[in-house]
């Protein structure tokens, strides 16, 4: 039965000039996969990659960590439906509110910039996702989620054997929510909880998709616990 593997990315380049390319810890955490991978004799009879360079980067490292495979020896394509919502629009629409710039710019001079940031990014989420803001955003929660469906349908609609599909937190939540039959606020929340380079495991068969696993993330337990990041 056809599998699709849906695998976020390494963790990013936080403080980068470039958020979009995978920081050494990523690059770290992909190759691991792949090597978990390689430990199952697991491998990809075709790959789906988002357009984004973490995506792409991630299928590098991955695919070299599996036994030296390399993307041009294995069946793939690039397809920009699996992109995430842009989250620079989301904090755009979010800092213009009366008051949340400047408390967000004060959170993030403390102690913890991140910890700042991450608070101010989920409050910034749920406002895209109410709906309430939707002439604000360049892409709504409602079209983010028709066009990450498109994708999933694409990957699944053909799918023979396994299926790596290289691509970010968000999209994944938006899919696993749209399988469990979750409102948009329960899928958002779970892109939270979602490890760099875990994956979730979904099924193709006569009678729809069905979710087998969501963010396996065993690989980074034990002593390889230090490769384990959530952001």
């Amino acid at each position: 039965m056809p599998a699709l593997y849906l695998i976020r990315h390494g963790q990013a380049s936080f403080d980068a000039e470039d958020y979009d390319q995978l920081s050494s810890l990523g690059e770290q955490q992909a190759a691991h996969l792949g090597r978990a991978f390689a430990a199952t004799a697991l491998r990809p009879q075709h790959i789906v990659c988002g357009g984004m360079k973490r995506h792409r980067q991630t299928a590098e490292q991955c695919l070299a960590g599996l036994n030296g495979e390399s993307v041009s020896e294995v069946d793939w394509q690039i397809d920009p439906d699996w992109n995430e919502y842009d989250h620079l629009d989301l904090l755009q629409a979010y800092t213009t509110a009366p008051g949340q710039g400047e408390q967000m710019v004060a959170d993030m001079a403390g102690e913890n910039p991140r910890a700042g940031f991450q608070r101010h990014f989920a409050k910034a989420m749920q406002r895209w996702v109410s709906g309430q803001y939707d002439d604000e955003y360049a892409e709504t929660w409602a079209q983010f989620s028709t066009r990450i469906r498109r994708g999933l349908d694409a990957a699944s609609r053909n799918a023979k054997g396994n299926v790596f599909v290289f691509t970010s937190g968000g999209a994944i939540s938006a899919v696993c929510g749209q399988v469990l039959g979750l409102n948009a606020n329960a899928s958002a929340e779970l892109s939270w909880q979602l490890a760099n380079a875990a994956y979730s495991k979904i099924i193709s068969g006569q009678s729809g998709l069905k979710l087998l696993s969501i963010n396996e993330h065993s690989h980074f337990d034990g002593r390889h616990r230090e490769l384990l990041s959530y952001r």
